[in-house]
């Protein structure tokens, strides 16, 4: 059996996140048949994370097994004929037998964005936070920087799926203003449940003068998701970077590629 990783990017607003669910329809479903009607027989697609619900992605990466000698190059073109408009794959490529696209991934970034005007824009609708509240990006960055580190997040995640610890690692919070819109790109070795969306809230609650950036550090020491900020819409959050390194594969998918 061949293990094959395929790129995709995907707007998420139609669907139920990425894991398949019962009674709704999920990007990983829709993947999961387009590919069984290409390589012509079932297949299980496992994906790089459990993006919610209307949440996108500008990079993603799964990986299935197959038996088909359909050539990787192929691919793209192949499952694309078979996919709605709003997935798209942009690539594949052969992997070694234990490659996992959530277990070797080293490294996750996810980028948020907030309308930031007083009228909103309707091509912004589900793809950005409309907020019309002036927001200070320079109090939002001093906010973001107290999550840089090693912590545990507890504070800053909701009760869904349970995970061994709650300690991750977080690597860069950038915040970045263009012109109306604001630009939030948090980097980690993991994410818990809602976790990037409540750091984003608790961010824009710093700007609303609701909590003290220094106070952060003490909120997540706590642990007490009560004094953190709000879990933030999904339709401005999207998957923008992942790193693979498992001691057999080392790549990069992102914006700096």
């Amino acid at each position: 059996m061949r293990n094959i990783a395929i790129f995709l990017t995907y707007m998420g607003t139609a669907y139920h996140g990425w894991q398949v669910q019962k009674d709704q329809v999920s990007v990983g479903e829709t993947v999961e048949k387009a590919v069984a009607m290409v390589v012509g027989h079932s297949v299980h697609v496992t994906g790089c994370g459990r993006t919610d619900a209307g949440v996108h992605a500008r990079k993603y990466v799964a990986n299935f097994r197959t038996d088909s000698q359909i050539p990787v190059e192929r691919l793209p073109y192949a499952l694309n004929t078979h996919l709605p408009e709003d997935i798209v794959v942009t690539g594949a490529r052969e992997v070694h037998d234990d490659f996992n696209a959530i277990g070797s991934c080293v490294k996750k970034e996810y980028t948020y964005l907030i309308y930031n005007s007083r009228i909103r824009d309707p091509f912004y609708v589900n793809r950005a936070w409309f907020y019309p509240k002036r927001l200070d990006e320079n109090i939002m960055q001093a906010a973001a920087d107290q999550f840089v580190g090693t912590h545990d997040f507890k504070a800053v995640r909701s009760v869904g799926t349970e995970t061994k610890t709650t300690v991750r690692t977080v690597y860069h919070f950038k915040v970045q203003r263009h012109g109306d819109l604001i630009e939030l790109k948090v980097c980690a070795n993991g994410f818990l449940y809602n976790m990037a969306r409540a750091m984003v809230g608790t961010v824009v609650y710093a700007a609303e003068g609701k909590i003290d950036p220094l106070e952060i550090g003490a909120i997540l020491e706590k642990g007490d998701r009560t004094a953190s900020g709000p879990t933030v819409p999904a339709g401005g959050l999207y998957m923008s970077q992942l790193w693979y390194d498992d001691g057999k594969v080392k790549f990069h998918v992102g914006e700096e590629e």
